[in-house]
C-alpha cells in the first residue's frame, strides 16, 4: 500500500512520523512524508520518501516576533496556511492510497481525501479531540473550567485550528473541483484517530468517542550509521553526568542572550552541561559546558542529570522515556500542557515560562531537580512502563485492516 504522511512545523512535528513511517515501511508498504524541505534529510536518513511541503516555520516564527500588528501576524499566517494547501494537494496527487495526518494539516488532508477518493487516518501528537477531563493544548484558557468549560475549550482549540485553514480550504476545495462547504468537521465525523503519546503520560479520556485510540509514542528512529561526537563522548567520560539544555524550535535570533543566561545559571547551579544549539543558536564552552548541534535524544537522554527543555511532544517523551527528570520552560502553542503534566507526574518542578525566564531561577529550578532524588525515581518509574507499550502497533494493525 502507499501511504502518504502529512505533517507541518518543526522538527519536533516530523521526526515521530519518521519513526510510524519507518515500522509501516518495514511492514511492506511504499511510504512517503510531506513535510517542509528542510527535513528531507531527515525524513530520507530513515529511508523513507520526502515530498516538499512549501514554507519555512523557522522563518514564520521570526516573521511573527517581527510582525507590527495581529492582522500583520494573520496575514502570515493565512500564507503559510496557503502554501500547505498548494503542497498538500501536490503530494497527495503523486499518487497514494492511504493518508496519515497529523492534527494541524488535517483540514487540508481530509479535503484532498475526498476529492481523490482516498481514506485519511488522523494521527496525533498532542491530544485533539476535546474531553471534559483537560482543555486541548493550545486552549486559551487552561485552568479552572471544569468539566464542561474543558470540552468548550477544547472545541474552541479545534474551531480555531479550521478557522486558521477555513480560506485554503476554501481555494483546495475549487482547485480540487469539489462543490463549497465540505464534510462534518473533525470532531463530528468517524474517521479513527491515533495519539501517538504514552497512555501512561496522558490517560485516554473516558469521554472519548471509541474512533480515538491512545496508543503510545512514536519513537524516532536514530540515523544509520550514527556514533556519537568525539567531542561529546570524551565530555561525557570526564565528570558526572550532565544536564541537556535546550529550546528546540524555540527562540530563533535571541541566542546571544540565552547562551549567556544558560552559561550563568550552569555556574550558579555547579553543574555539568550540555548546550544544544538548536533554532536559538545557542552557544557555549569550557570545562564544564559543551554545545553541540542534533544529537539523537535516545542515546543523550539517559547519560544526562536532568533534562532542561521548552516541553515540546516531542522532547517530553525523549525525557520520559530516558527516566530522567525534567526542567520544562515552555513557549507556546502545546508546550504549557506538556509542562504541566510533567508537574502532575512529580518528574518536574513547577513549570518555567520563557518569558520569565533568568539565570537565577533557572539556576533554582536545575538545583532542585538534580538534588532532590524523588523526580528520578519517579522518572524511572515512568520510563519502564513507556517501555512496553508499542505505540506503532495499534496503527499498523488498522492499516492492515485496509490493504
Amino acid at each position: 500500500m502507499r501511504i502518504l504522511i502529512i505533517t507541518a512545523g518543526s522538527r519536533g512535528d516530523v521526526a515521530p512520523f519518521t519513526g510510524l513511517g519507518r515500522r509501516l515501511l518495514d511492514a511492506g508498504h511504499e511510504v512517503a512524508v510531506a513535510a517542509h524541505p528542510s527535513f528531507a534529510e531527515l525524513v530520507g536518513g530513515c529511508g523513507l520518501a520526502h515530498r516538499p511541503m512549501p514554507g519555512d516555520p523557522q522563518e514564520l516564527i521570526r516573521a511573527w516576533a517581527r510582525a507590527a500588528s495581529r492582522a500583520e501576524a494573520r496575514a502570515l499566517t493565512a500564507a503559510y496556511a496557503a502554501g500547505l494547501a498548494d503542497g498538500v494537494a501536490t503530494a497527495v496527487a503523486d499518487g497514494t492510497d492511504l493518508v496519515l495526518t497529523a492534527f494541524g494539516p488535517a483540514p487540508l488532508s481530509r479535503t484532498a481525501g475526498e476529492a481523490l477518493g482516498i481514506p485519511v487516518i488522523e494521527t496525533h501528537l498532542v491530544p485533539g479531540v476535546a474531553t471534559r477531563e483537560f482543555p486541548l493544548p493550545g486552549a486559551s484558557a487552561a485552568e479552572g473550567l471544569g468539566p464542561e468549560g474543558n470540552l468548550a475549550a477544547g472545541r474552541d482549540t479545534v474551531r480555531r485550528r479550521d478557522n486558521l485553514f477555513a480560506d485554503a480550504v476554501t481555494r483546495l476545495r475549487d482547485r480540487l473541483g469539489l462543490p463549497a462547504g465540505g464534510p462534518a468537521p473533525q470532531g463530528d465525523d468517524a474517521r479513527p484517530v491515533f495519539a501517538g503519546f504514552s497512555p501512561t503520560v496522558v490517560p485516554r479520556p473516558a469521554d472519548w468517542p471509541s474512533r480515538v485510540e491512545v496508543t503510545g509514542y512514536w519513537w524516532p528512529p536514530r540515523p544509520d550509521g550514527w556514533s556519537p561526537p568525539a567531542e561529546l563522548a570524551d565530555f561525557l567520560q570526564a565528570g558526572p553526568p550532565p544536564v541537556f539544555i535546550g529550546f528546540g524550535s524555540m527562540a530563533p535570533g535571541e541566542g546571544e542572550r540565552l547562551s549567556e543566561l544558560v552559561a550563568a545559571a550552569v555556574k550558579q547551579a555547579g553543574v555539568r552541561a550540555v548546550v544544544q544549539a538548536g533554532w536559538a543558536e545557542l552557544s557555549g564552552g569550557g570545562d564544564d559546558l559543551l554545545a553541540i548541534g542534533d544529537v539523537p535524544h535516545d542515546w543523550l537522554f539517559p547519560r544526562t542529570a536532568a533534562v532542561v527543555h521548552h516541553a515540546g511532544a516531542g522532547t517530553t517523551g525523549a525525557a520520559l522515556r530516558a527516566g530522567v527528570p525534567a526542567v520544562p520552560v515552555p513557549v507556546m502553542a502545546d508546550q504549557p500542557f506538556w509542562a504541566d503534566r510533567l508537574h502532575r507526574l512529580q518528574v518536574a518542578p513547577r513549570p518555567l515560562p520563557f518569558q520569565d525566564l533568568d539565570a537565577d531561577n533557572l539556576a533554582l529550578a536545575i538545583t532542585a531537580c538534580v538534588t532532590d532524588p524523588a523526580p528520578r525515581r519517579r522518572a524511572g518509574e515512568l520510563a519502564r512502563r513507556i517501555a512496553t507499550e508499542d505505540g506503532v502497533g495499534a496503527v499498523l494493525a488498522h492499516v492492515a485492516t485496509l490493504a
